[in-house]
């Protein structure tokens, strides 16, 4: 349990990369190993299927093989969907890492409008399941604007402090916003989008 949050709390950070709509194959996962809202300690880079099932044992077995595992104090996940509707679900993700998780939203999510296309999905039970373990949307306030999270392993005060701690040079903290600019810089060849 953390009980301090010093301002260089190291935090693996995962975005994917983009990919064509109604399109196959596989897209990039990034991890970002941060300093709080800082510096960049270390990347890692892996590969998950559109639509698929990878995501969870994807992000579990990179947080667990990389060299900086023992400095890691909390996962950031931007959202619950990787590649389209690859959902992971942030219980087992703490449960195999022993790591809390952090999911943020940049918006209150639809909920109606995301479990009505979940269930048109194969193996759609356990993304359900995965959609009611990510448990409760939070809000809190940065930069006086609301933003969304969700959390597991971990009280959701302690999460809103991580996340307004990283969030040093806009509304999404900064592990996040580097590993959303290498994911798009790696798939286009220059890093597009807001991040």
């Amino acid at each position: 349990m953390l009980k301090t949050i010093k301002n260089e709390i190291r935090i693996l950070a995962f975005d994917d990369g983009p990919f064509e709509s109604k399109s196959k194959g596989k897209t990039v996962l990034i991890g970002v190993v941060f300093r709080g809202g800082s510096f960049m300690d270390g990347l890692l880079k892996s590969e998950i299927e559109i639509d698929g099932e990878d995501a969870e044992d994807t992000i579990v077995k990179i947080t667990n093989k990389t060299k900086h595992k023992d400095q890691l104090r909390v996962i950031m996940l931007d959202g619950i969907t990787f590649g389209g509707f690859n959902t992971v679900n942030i219980k087992t993700i703490h449960e195999k890492t022993e790591l809390p998780v952090i999911v943020y939203l940049r918006k209150s999510p639809d909920m109606q409008l995301f479990l009505g296309a979940i269930e048109k999905l194969p193996k759609a039970e356990e993304k359900f399941r995965a959609v009611a373990d990510a448990g409760s949307v939070y809000d809190t306030s940065i930069k006086g604007k609301k933003v969304y999270y969700q959390c597991s392993g971990i009280s959701k005060e302690t999460a809103a402090e991580i996340i307004k701690k990283s969030s040093t040079r806009s509304m999404v903290p900064e592990p996040l916003r580097i590993a959303h600019l290498i994911a798009t810089g790696i798939t286009f060849g220059e890093s597009v989008g807001r991040a």
